[in-house]
């Protein structure tokens, strides 16, 4: 696993900023975050040779490119060997469906998100590049309602508890 990157309070509010809206010019970023745009200039540069930036991504809506069905698959792939996974992942990933592939823990193997045109595009999918693949053995599709963009990816806060957490409560005295 990678090791963390020291970020001081102006990293964190550079990369705030920049997973807002990486289009943001660096004299608009230096002035948000109050210092010279050179400075805020030579920040990003070592964030980006850091590995803390790993690049700039474009947004499509895929309903507007005619994929206005998205599932979540679940795939089980047996044998589940180093051999067979390789050229899986290749496959999945060459996919014009496939938005991401997340490789799991647990009864199944891979997680894959897919954009396609309807429920009938999404039947040849499954059925055309997945279960006729021998090494697929069990296929379930979720479809997708809805979905959220979460806030900016931030480091954790030394000794900060999840704010999502109940707090403890420990039995006190009776109340009178």
């Amino acid at each position: 696993m990678p090791e963390s990157v020291a970020l001081d309070p102006v990293d964190l509010h550079i990369l705030r900023l920049l997973q807002n809206d990486a289009r943001t010019t660096y004299r608009e970023l230096a002035a948000e975050v109050g210092v010279a745009p050179s400075t805020c200039l030579d920040r990003v540069a070592r964030l980006r040779r850091s590995g803390v930036i790993l690049g700039h991504r474009l947004q499509l809506d895929p309903a507007r490119l005619g994929r206005g069905l998205e599932a979540l698959l679940l795939v089980q792939v047996r044998p589940h060997r180093r051999e067979l996974i390789g050229p899986f992942v290749e496959r999945i990933r060459a996919l014009a469906e496939s938005r991401a592939l997340f490789h799991l823990t647990g009864p199944d193997d891979y997680l894959v998100h897919v954009a396609v045109a309807d429920p009938t595009d999404l039947q040849r999918l499954v059925l055309d590049e997945f279960t006729s693949r021998r090494e697929v053995a069990r296929v379930e599709t979720r479809l997708i309602f809805q979905q959220w963009e979460c806030g900016p990816l931030m480091p954790p806060t030394p000794g900060r508890r999840n704010p999502a957490e109940a707090p403890e409560t420990r039995p006190g005295p009776p109340a009178p």
